[in-house]
């Protein structure tokens, strides 16, 4: 998340990438969605907001544990998220997750 903060695109693609080859949910069933979270982070900072949707939408799955930086509030108004707000795809992500 530093580079991507920095500007460093190609450097925090590929450590995120990296991140989530070594601890894949697959494997770690708890840290392995934050670490894809936080992949999907890098790549919304970045201005991947394809691969960030991906990675999101994967981590909030029916089933699969959410890390708090996946849960409806902090979706909602974190400015972690600020690049994705306004895509369909991710405020469909929110939508459902709103508490009912």
């Amino acid at each position: 998340m530093i580079d991507a903060g920095l500007g460093n695109k190609q450097a925090a693609l590929e450590e995120g990438r990296r991140a989530t080859e070594l601890l894949p949910v697959s494997r770690d069933a708890l840290t392995g969605p934050v670490v894809s979270a936080y992949f999907a982070v890098i790549a919304a900072w970045t201005g991947e907001k394809d691969l960030a949707i991906e990675q999101l939408s994967a981590v909030v799955q029916p089933g699969v544990y959410a890390p708090y930086c996946t849960e409806y509030g902090v979706l909602k108004t974190f400015p972690f998220w600020d690049p994705l707000r306004g895509d369909p795809r991710f405020e469909k992500i929110v939508a459902s997750l709103a508490p009912k």
